[in-house]
């Protein structure tokens, strides 16, 4: 099988007090690259989910948003720091006696100072936390890969009959070669006797020039590779797996068959068809450049 390298997965775990939600979302890149969007608190897993979406993904630009949320009750709890606190009040009573003063400091007063008490989150579960969150990766990522199977096979009958429409160009120009030399020796060997009028046509002379003709307007060479290119093609399809930089390569290959062949033409019919020939393999190419 084989994949396109645009997709789309989601996945929402609960459990524990705990609720991850993960969107993946990709177009096409030449290399993976992830983007990951999620809360700070978990930036230190954030090697442990590229290792893991390696393990679904070869290539492509994908966008991962993670959102979380704790329902835990007791997440935060106060600390009362009693040392600060007694070097607040042992400087308000020096205070007091420097200055002759009252000292009025309520404990409603003396709390309020900073650092008195002070909030902390509870230990951090990592490994509960990591748990639920690998749950909902793998799920976003599993949906994910299927989209981009769906897409992959509708991508590669689409590939498939083009690849078929361009044989039959390819068929048409060979059994059209043939045919443009002959009409050249014929309409050559015609001019010929237009000039000469009675004199005797020079045979040899004559077949010299068709066969330095024939060599110019040859593309039989550029016609067996360009063939095989495209049964590569067809045969890579359907192997499946991670082929994308291997077709491109390919559609390089035919390209430069099919500007060859453009170049040699001399001949309308076999012109037009190199056009709409260079026009397919540009489309294939543009399809292929969205396979994984």
């Amino acid at each position: 099988m084989i994949k396109s390298m645009t997709g789309f997965g989601r996945c929402e775990i609960s459990e524990a007090d705990r609720k991850f939600t993960v969107e993946m979302k990709s177009v096409n890149h030449r290399y993976l690259d992830v983007n990951i969007k999620m809360p700070k608190k978990l930036n230190f897993f954030e090697s442990a989910i590229r290792n893991v979406l390696k393990e679904y993904i070869q290539r492509g630009k994908v966008d991962i948003f993670i959102t979380y949320e704790d329902m835990t009750e007791n997440n935060v709890c106060i600390r009362y720091n009693k040392e600060i606190a007694q070097e607040y009040f042992r400087y308000l009573q020096q205070m007091a006696e420097d200055f002759s003063m009252e000292n009025d400091v309520r404990v409603s007063t003396l709390s309020r100072y900073p650092e008195v008490f002070s909030m902390e989150e509870q230990t951090i579960d990592e490994e509960g936390i990591w748990k639920t969150l690998e749950k909902a990766l793998r799920g976003a990522a599993e949906g994910f890969v299927q989209t981009r199977i769906t897409e992959g096979e509708h991508l590669r009958d689409d590939l498939i009959g083009k690849l078929d429409g361009m044989l039959e160009m390819v068929d048409f120009i060979s059994e059209r070669s043939p045919q443009i030399i002959a009409e050249y020796k014929q309409k050559l060997e015609d001019k010929v006797r237009e000039l000469l009028e009675d004199t005797k046509v020079d045979e040899s002379r004559l077949l010299m020039e068709v066969t330095i003709f024939a060599d110019k307007v040859c593309v039989d060479e550029e016609i067996v590779r360009l063939r095989s290119h495209i049964e590569t093609t067809k045969q890579t399809l359907l192997e499946g797996g991670g082929i994308g930089r291997k077709l491109d390569f390919i559609a390089q290959e035919m390209n430069r068959e099919a500007n060859t062949i453009l170049s040699k033409a001399n001949d309308l019919e076999v012109s037009n068809c190199a056009i709409g020939l260079k026009t397919e393999i540009e489309k294939v190419r543009e399809q292929i450049q969205n396979i994984e």
